[in-house]
Order: C-alpha cells, then structure tokens, then sequence
C-alpha cells in the first residue's frame, strides 16, 4: 500500500470513528441504511462485476431476510440473533432452486427472468398476510442485543452494520483475488475461452447467486432490526434497482466501491430534497452525468485523479555512478 493510498485509508477511519459525535439523529439514521445498502448492493456488484451476470431480484432475497427475522423474534420468540442465519440459509436455498434453471439464460432473458421473480416475490408479501401481516407489515421488531449490549440507538447500530459492511467487503475482496476470480472474470470477458479451459460456468454463476442472496438477506434482518417494523412495500422492484444502481454508480468492477455508491444513493436524494418537488428530477441528472462523464465510476474518478498526482510528481534525480577502484 503505497503512502497516498495508506493516508486515504487512515482518514476515513479517523472520519468514521469521528461521525457519530458530529452528526445529528437523521444524518446516523442515513449512515446505518448507507451500511445496509452497502451489503445488499455487494450481492449484486459480485454478480455484475464480475460475473457479467444482471439480477433484478434481490429485493426478493432483501425481503425473505427481512420477514425471517421479523416473523421469529416476533411470533416465535427466538434467540436474537439467531434468525439472522434462518434466513440467509432459506434466501440461499430459493436462489439455489431457482437460480440453477434461469442462470443458463442469459443477457436481457436473464434479467427479465430476474425481473419476473422479483415481482412474484412482492405479491407473496403482500398475499400470504397472515405471515407477514400484507399491508399492515410487521411491528414490535425486538431491537438487536448480544447478551447484555443492546443495539438500541443509532449510534450502536451505526457501528455494529459498518463492522458488518466492512467484514463482508474483505471477505468479498479477497474472494475476487483468488482462483474463484479469475474464473469468474475469464466467464464475463471470454466465455468460450473460459469453457474451452473447463472452468465450470453454470455452478459459479449458481454459487455466486447463492453468495449474492445471502447477503441481500443478511442486510434485510439488519434492516428490520433497525426500523422495528416492515411491510411489503419496503420490498419493490424499485429498491432492486437502487442495489443494481450501487455498483453502476461506484464502478462495477470495484469491490470496494460499493461504498460509494451507497453513500451516493442514499445521502444525495436527501441533500437535493432541499430543492423542493424538483429534486426527483435533479437527482435522475445527477444519475445521468455520473453514467455519462464517469463510465468507470466514482472509483474510476478517484483512480484517475491518483494517476493524475502520480504524474505531477518530479522524477527522482538519477543516481550518480560510483568511480572505479
């Protein structure tokens, strides 16, 4: 890690760290839903990314997480905490059903496969009420607590889901580095070279669907801990898309810029509420500049701006040669 990168890097912690004692209730409340987004909006950078692969359903898995947790602390009393694997398995399980026939579609068919099952797992919400409450939702969320600690005020729960983030961020990272990545990567930029090689497409693109709706669920139980209350309408194809926008918006290739693109979705909208009924329209300008002026990203911006400094910096004078003996 090179001395830039390194100050950068100390910076936002010391930033993070410093937040909570600056900012007012509304402005943690944006920060912890940053972090949720942030987890949810990595399932589907994976899939983009690095596997060229469009899903519009993990609002879906969002929701099962949601709603698995909602319905066991609430109507079953389970341990806290507990509710939170139930329902990455249960998410990980209908990805595996469904996702082994539609991953062999592909390009917009698969997008419209994902589409398709995003909707169907909306109207369920709504319809199997005497679950999950259709349009009343749940309410009395128990807050999250591990053993004596309660995750009761923002400022707890703004550590705990950027711990969470950050966890799940390397983990992700150092997935891509490896074996695993380079496969994948071969699959999006070369499939024909990749199955030429004997690279086994269909069960990573499966495993990677499997890998994103976790975290989509994950993310959703950290979301009702927070709020105490859902309802299907939280679920729409419209918060599929803002996950799809996280890492259109940070770069798709970057695991890290998930970040960004997080921050980006859900601290920007607010600032341009200031603007009145307009501030719709600002913000879709806003999406619009970033997609044209900055294909790569927000990451990609910062990538350029670093190479940028790298080059203002003098050469090193070169070194004098030594006189023989």
């Amino acid at each position: 890690m090179n001395h830039p990168t390194r100050f950068l890097s100390v910076l936002a912690a010391l930033t993070a760290i410093a937040l909570p004692f600056a900012l007012e209730r509304h402005w943690m409340d944006l920060l912890v839903l940053a972090g949720i987004h942030a987890i949810a909006g990595l399932g589907v950078s994976l899939l983009l990314g690095q596997c060229g692969i469009l899903n519009l359903a993990q609002s879906l898995f969002f929701g099962i997480g949601a709603f698995t947790t909602a319905i066991l602390s609430t109507h079953f009393g389970w341990p806290m905490g507990l509710d939170i694997p139930v329902g990455m398995a249960l998410a990980g399980g209908l990805a595996l059903l469904i996702g082994w026939p539609i991953l062999r579609l592909n390009g917009f068919f698969l997008a419209l496969a994902t589409l398709a099952i995003g909707l169907i797992g909306t109207a369920l919400m709504l319809e199997l009420d005497d679950w999950t409450g259709g349009e009343l939702g749940i309410s009395g969320i128990p807050k999250l607590h591990l053993g004596t600690w309660a995750f009761d005020t923002p400022t707890r729960f703004y550590g705990l889901v950027w711990c969470v983030a950050l966890g799940v961020l390397w983990l992700a990272a150092n997935l891509v580095r490896g074996r695993m990545g380079l496969a994948m990567r071969a699959m999006r930029d070369a499939p024909a070279a990749a199955e030429g090689l004997a690279v086994q497409m269909h069960g990573i693109k499966v495993f990677m669907f499997v890998l994103s709706a976790g975290l989509g669920a994950l993310a959703g139980s950290l979301y009702a801990y927070y709020l105490s209350f859902i309802n299907h309408a939280s679920f729409g194809v419209e918060r599929s898309i803002m996950f799809l926008l996280i890492p259109v918006i940070a770069g798709a290739h970057s695991v890290w810029g998930v970040v960004l693109g997080a921050l980006f979705l859900t601290f920007v909208p607010e600032l341009l509420s200031a603007f009145g009924d307009i501030h719709r329209v600002l913000f879709g300008l806003s999406l619009v500049g970033v997609v044209c002026f900055l294909p790569n990203g927000l990451t990609g911006l910062a990538s350029r701006a670093h190479f940028a400094a790298l080059r203002r910096q003098p050469d090193l004078p070169a070194a004098e040669p030594k006189e023989a003996a």
